[in-house]
């Protein structure tokens, strides 16, 4: 299922259920950039959107994402009296495999096919967030404890870097298109 045509005919492909009503009123609001100097010109999102579909659907779901690590997080630790650190990697292991799923199905739109090709690329997901995860640790340490930077601070930047290092593992490493496509 598509979400319509673009100017030039191209497709936008499909989004999850639910969302294309949403989409399709935003693509057809209309931005105004500068067209010369003086004058503007009107231009529809739907072409923002094909520009950028990637990077917003990252966003979206990366929000996402985190909102199901903290929400399973709060409901583990606070309700059901989880101790903290079984919450915490409890709700880091779903985060994770929601962010495998929609990034694989919506974001970056994999084409692997088959037992041996998902496994592989699941590998390399999982692969790439234990990479990111030690980028934390790291950020971590040294901002807090070598160069006492508050820990609020510290874990602020450091999500900026991570978040910004699983796109480009993602991008680059885990759903990059197959040498035979």
């Amino acid at each position: 299922m598509s979400c319509g045509a673009l100017e030039d005919g191209r497709e936008i492909p499909a989004v999850p259920r639910g969302f294309s009503f949403l989409l399709e009123f935003f693509l057809d609001l209309r931005y105004t950039k500068p067209d010369k100097p003086g004058r503007k010109e009107a231009v529809p999102l739907r072409g923002l959107l094909a520009k950028y579909r990637e990077l917003i659907l990252y966003v979206l779901f990366g929000g996402l994402t985190t909102l199901v690590n903290w929400g399973l997080y709060w409901v583990l630790a606070k309700p059901l009296g989880v101790p903290y650190l079984w919450a915490t990697a409890l709700s880091q292991v779903a985060a994770i495999l929601f962010a495998y799923v929609t990034n694989r199905t919506w974001v970056f739109e994999s084409k692997a096919r088959g037992a041996g090709e998902i496994f592989l690329e699941m590998v390399r997901f999982f692969g790439a967030r234990g990479v990111s995860f030690l980028l934390d640790l790291l950020c971590m340490y040294v901002g807090v404890d070598l160069l006492h930077i508050p820990d609020t601070w510290m874990k602020l930047f450091a999500n900026i870097l991570v978040i910004i290092a699983n796109y480009v593992f993602s991008k680059l490493f885990v759903f990059r298109p197959s040498r035979r496509s």
